[in-house]
């Protein structure tokens, strides 16, 4: 299947970044598992990005990027059933392994959806003021990332 990178409003950028963050973490997990790397070290470094990128990064598309489309939306049905099922991997607690791998798996999937499916149907549908919004609420940050145990390398 051939996807062509999807031309996004500059409004829905910031989160196209952050998502790509997302997908170095899905990779970071693969490339940790595929050196052998203690899952506790793998752990540390998921649950850090969980805390302070996946959780806000949530928390804005919830209250500002699904509520462009409606509620009854299969779309945003699906997307907020993926972040209820992350959050949950991301606090299971009896098989981290299991747990990390269904992180990677689940994120990329869940990425990847967002991407190529629900924000090219949002950009139709939001108002010049929806997309200002956004603009304006969300900020690039620039990207800190927890450096101090690089496993993946």
């Amino acid at each position: 299947m051939n996807h062509k990178p999807q031309k996004r409003h500059k409004a829905l950028q910031n989160l196209s970044r952050e998502h790509h963050h997302g997908l170095l973490l899905s990779w970071k997990i693969r490339a940790g598992f595929s050196k052998n790397i203690e899952t506790k070290r793998i752990k540390i470094y998921a649950d850090w990005f969980f805390e302070t990128h996946l959780i806000p990064h949530f928390e804005m598309e919830e209250a500002h990027i699904f509520t462009i489309l409606n509620e009854d939306s299969d779309l945003i049905k699906k997307a907020l059933a993926d972040h209820r099922r992350l959050k949950r991997l991301f606090t299971e607690s009896d098989d981290e392994a299991k747990a990390l791998s269904k992180i990677e798996e689940e994120l990329d999937k869940h990425i990847r959806f967002e991407e190529r499916v629900l924000f090219p149907e949002i950009q139709k549908v939001a108002t010049e003021a929806q997309l200002a919004l956004i603009e304006a609420i969300h900020q690039d940050d620039d990207f800190i990332d927890k450096l101090d145990d690089e496993f993946w390398l």
